[in-house]
């Protein structure tokens, strides 16, 4: 953005000689006003910016000095001010002095004397705005470590009153997962263009939420996949607009759906809590939404209290045949899977195949199916379970009549038990590890890794986990952060170049990650590091 610059003088050739002194275009200025005296000058700004002004002192009305004086007390802007004189009066020059002028300049002003400032406020700005961009990071890094505390259900009294304080969330509130929803099309994709189609998304939300954008949690990472951004809705936000909550929602969700042509934008909508002090349960609620949103049936927004709630009539289950699949499934038999399929669905056509119905019967299989997950290795996580689950079955297609996608998923459900039974040697673990340590800044996928090393890949995110005690892409960023780190220690490479080096294209997505795990912006961090080293 061009630096603003205003030119105070009651005589219109000296001002127009300043305009043309110097090439203020190149210089990356812009003059947005020129006024003939102090009380003009405070007119602008009362509506509008200006980063450097430059005015002289003897004027009709308001001064120079009186300007100065005002600007400073009556906090009118903080830009940076230099004085003109055709007069050496020291009480001037003292008088700018006292009121924080930058420069005290005596007429007629040089050229280089013109260009040596102008680049000083340049420097000068530039830094303030890094400080202020770096301090407003680093805020928004410790509220969201606290909102993490409260939504897991961690937070101490300390930590909620510091999000109460820093955060408007007064009466009702909900946690909203934002989801784009399509696994498969998203894992063919790259980190960047991931990052790139959330970021669209992301921003279209804030447009709509105007003041309200900073309940956008975009920078909280909490699952493996960065697919998703978490919400937080007040009732307020509807009421301010004259809407109803499900008016609010629908509305938002088109806003959202406008940055994802291609890809579906779900909602899926925790329970709503009384006191923010009880997110937590609204958070968990919208977790259970998201692990069965694999079988969700084309909606847009799913509320937690519709999902979970029992209808008057009772489904039916069809529990014979779906044991005998699930037997099949246990025993690696694609015949057996194939005939107990077959049954399932003739089973289904003889009764009123109704969204309940469907819902209980491919839930209860879901279950069992997780069960025998955990029987295999009660150490994988029942979540990724779920996750792998959810992203092979579709209860849509199920509802068409789908025995082939019934089939498919059952037959590589079967191999992943199969799996499961095997014990990865530590070995190959070992092979991966040192791939992601040579290949880290490369777009590393879990697919990828598993064709490689014939390893399921939701299984091996499940043992990555178990042995290094984060997801894969935790350990992958760690990977990433640690070498940047080192780099910004000891290079004087730009914070964007290391950034490529280690695999971000997105300065800002590798800023927060780098914040996520260090604490601090990155440039912040080699200041410290250096400071430390003298």
């Amino acid at each position: 953005m061009a630096m603003r610059v205003m030119l105070v003088d009651d005589e219109p050739f000296i001002l127009q000689g300043l305009s043309r002194l110097i090439d203020w275009e190149g210089e990356g200025c812009e003059i947005v006003k020129m006024a003939a005296d102090g009380r003009e000058a405070l007119d602008y700004l009362t509506e509008n910016e200006a980063d450097l002004i430059i005015t002289d002192i003897r004027m009709p009305q308001v001064n120079g000095i009186e300007l100065l004086e005002r600007i400073r007390e009556e906090k009118v802007t903080d830009a940076y001010v230099v004085i003109l004189s055709g007069y050496s009066d020291f009480k001037y020059a003292q008088a700018a002095i006292r009121y924080e002028a930058m420069e005290y300049l005596l007429k007629p002003v040089q050229k280089e004397q013109l260009l040596t400032i102008i680049r000083k406020v340049a420097e000068s700005r530039d830094v303030s705005r890094q400080e202020e961009l770096d301090t407003k990071r680093m805020q928004r890094g410790y509220l969201l470590q606290n909102m993490s505390a409260l939504l897991q259900g961690r937070a101490d009294e300390q930590r909620l009153s510091y999000v109460r304080e820093h955060f408007r969330c007064p009466g009702g509130i909900r946690y909203l997962h934002i989801c784009l929803n399509d696994l498969a099309a998203l894992e063919e994709m790259t980190d960047e263009e991931v990052v790139s189609l959330k970021d669209t998304v992301y921003e279209c939300a804030a447009v709509y939420l105007r003041e309200d954008a900073d309940h956008l949690l975009g920078e909280f990472f909490v699952y493996e996949e960065d697919y998703e951004i978490g919400f937080l809705y007040c009732d307020y936000m509807a009421a301010e607009r004259s809407m109803s909550e499900e008016a609010f929602m629908r509305t938002f969700h088109q806003a959202l759906q406008k940055g994802s042509e291609n890809l579906p934008v779900i909602l899926l909508l925790g329970k709503r809590v009384e006191d923010i002090a009880k997110i937590s349960h609204s958070y968990s609620s919208a977790c259970v939404l998201r692990s069965f949103k694999g079988f969700q049936d084309g909606q847009s927004l799913y509320y937690y209290e519709r999902e979970v709630q029992v209808g008057e009539s009772k489904p039916i289950l069809c529990a014979r045949s779906l044991d005998a699949l699930v037997a099949a499934v246990v025993a690696g038999d694609a015949i057996a899977i194939n005939k107990s399929v077959d049954a399932f669905f003739t089973e289904m056509d003889q009764i009123d195949r109704t969204r309940e119905t469907v819902v209980m019967n491919i839930n209860w299989l879901i279950f069992r199916l997780l069960g025998l997950a955990t029987e295999q290795d009660e150490s994988v996580s029942q979540d990724e379970v779920l996750s792998y689950i959810s992203g092979n079955v579709s209860k849509e297609e199920i509802i068409r009549g789908s025995r082939a996608h019934l089939r498919k998923f059952a037959g590589e459900y079967a191999e992943y038990l199969a799996q499961l039974k095997k014990n990865i040697s530590g070995g190959i673990l070992q092979e991966i590890e040192s791939e992601i340590k040579e290949r880290y800044a490369e777009n590393l996928t879990l697919r990828e890794l598993g064709q490689k090393y014939y390893i399921n890949s939701s299984y091996l995110g499940q043992i990555f986990r178990k042995r290094y005690g984060q997801s894969f892409k935790s350990y992958l960023n760690t990977c990433r952060i640690r070498e940047a780190a080192l780099q910004l220690i000891r290079t004087d490479k730009k914070v964007g170049e290391i950034a490529e080096d280690v695999g971000y294209h997105d300065l800002d997505y590798f800023i927060s990650r780098f914040i996520e795990q260090e604490g601090c912006t990155p440039s912040r961090y080699r200041k410290q590091a250096r400071e430390g080293l003298e």
